[in-house]
């Protein structure tokens, strides 16, 4: 124990925002221990992005068949859920050893526990006292509590990327990212019944209002039952069913189903920490920090899921600990939060992408803006595969040229948006977009006809 203390620096929580910062702390020759009481590699790769990613990917399968019925491609598919999971655990079963193994070599230590602090230096961690120079605190989020009867009754997405059997009756409480994602993922692997409760007037309330009224449209084509102005009420259970009680438009209604899916929200995951004993402040939207990711304690840096500060998303996550470790490294504030476009993306079939400015947000800010709205079913690339909802809309300011906001729905949006994205934060005109010349056919070639001058 060097100066009393038996770490330089001790990163609470082994997924994307706290890695980052163990590595780049070890790789300086730091003394650096690395804690979680769940395994190594956090919600993204083991609950979260990942392993939903590989669920689409097996019901994109199933979509790709169906939007090319009669067009030369025939015969029918169905998705064998044990195999599904099967192929998802490939990938998520090797993952924590894999990313434990590669913080030790690394030459951080590896901890499994509950971490509490007991002071502004110290933690407990299974009953023993750690002192460290330096904390970062990387806890990610959990669902939110709804705190209505029958709560208990939910299941949590973890929970849901691990049922052994597909749901046959499922309801979403919710209407976010995880409820309209694994819905359309539970319907195309063979859910008779799919209901989706939203409690405010649509669902994905941060997307773009005309392109997720196109994905629900395609939700119910797919036979998924999206309620909005829907909030529910309770949850019982009364033979052998869940029965879901709920407020609507019309009164109160029921809906009777097998398993109940929590999908209203997450909340910074900060409720063992014991965070007053460290003198860090906190609060609804989590950690306070500053622009250089410093806590209210100076030897204390946050990121991630758990802090007030950008989307709560994985590149987000990684970036912000990038300036964190920065900082820590440097003993000083040198490095600031500076974010760039961020593109965000719903992997629903059709999926929806969005980037920068809203419409709203544009008028908010009084500035005068072109926007370029189109569905895009009858365009070459939409033809080819036979998808029937897509379109665009595209936010470009009048005066300068540039784009301040891109909103995508279809194939090929997931990949699009990055390209806006990185023509936004070069600050490219659309008239330099229009002069680029893309391959062809491609998706990305259609971009330059987003752009409208």
């Amino acid at each position: 124990m060097a100066n009393g203390f038996d770490y330089d620096l001790i990163v609470i929580g082994a997924g994307t925002g706290g890695n980052v910062v163990t590595r780049m702390a070890a790789g300086a020759g730091w003394r650096v221990a690395s804690i979680d009481q769940l395994p190594y590699g956090g919600t993204c790769a083991l609950r979260g992005c990942d392993p939903k990613k590989m669920l689409v990917a097996v019901s994109e399968g199933v979509e790709w068949i169906e939007r090319l019925k009669h067009k030369g491609l025939e015969g029918e598919i169905s998705v064998d859920w044990a195999d599904m999971m099967a192929f998802k655990r490939s990938f998520t079963d090797a993952m924590p050893q894999r990313v434990e193994a590669g913080l030790q070599k690394a030459g951080a230590k590896t901890l499994h526990g509950e971490a509490r602090f007991t002071g502004p230096d110290t933690i407990e961690l299974n009953g023993e006292t750690l002192r460290a120079r330096h904390f970062h605190i990387a806890t990610g989020a959990r669902p939110m509590t709804l705190n209505i009867p029958g709560e208990d009754l939910l299941i949590t997405s973890t929970d849901f990327l691990e049922l052994s059997d597909h749901p046959d009756r499922v309801v979403f409480v919710g209407g976010g990212f995880i409820a309209m994602e694994f819905s359309h993922i539970a319907k195309r692997a063979g859910a008779h019944e799919v209901t989706v409760l939203e409690m405010m007037e649509r669902p994905l309330g941060n997307f773009d209002e005309d392109l997720v009224s196109m994905l629900a449209e395609a939700t119910a084509e797919l036979g998924v039952n999206l309620r909005t102005k829907a909030k529910v009420l309770k949850i019982e259970e009364a033979g052998g069913e869940l029965v879901v009680s709920v407020q609507t438009r019309e009164g109160i209604e029921t809906v009777t189903c097998d398993t109940v899916v929590h999908a209203t929200g997450r909340v910074p995951n900060l409720d063992a920490l014991n965070l007053e004993a460290a003198n860090v402040e906190h609060g609804p939207r989590g950690i306070v920090v500053n622009s250089a990711m410093r806590t209210t304690n100076p030897a204390i840096f946050s990121a991630g899921d758990c802090a007030d500060s950008g989307l709560k998303l994985t590149p987000v996550s990684a970036y912000e600990a990038r300036i964190a470790g920065k900082n820590l490294l440097s003993g000083r504030d040198e490095r600031s939060v500076d974010y760039p476009p961020i593109p965000s993306v719903v992997f629903t079939l059709p999926m929806v992408a969005s980037v920068g400015l809203s419409v709203a947000d544009a008028s908010e800010q009084g500035l005068k803006v072109d926007v370029n709205f189109e569905r895009t079913q009858d365009w070459y690339s939409s033809l080819r595969v036979g998808a029937k909802w897509t379109g665009y809309k595209v936010l470009v300011e009048q005066v300068t040229g540039r784009i301040l906001g891109a909103h995508l729905i279809g194939p090929g949006s997931e990949e699009q948006i990055n390209l806006f994205a990185m023509a936004m934060g070069a600050n490219l005109t659309a008239n330099q977009i229009k002069a680029m010349i893309f391959a062809y056919p491609s998706f990305a070639s259609d971009i330059s006809a987003m752009v409208k001058t």
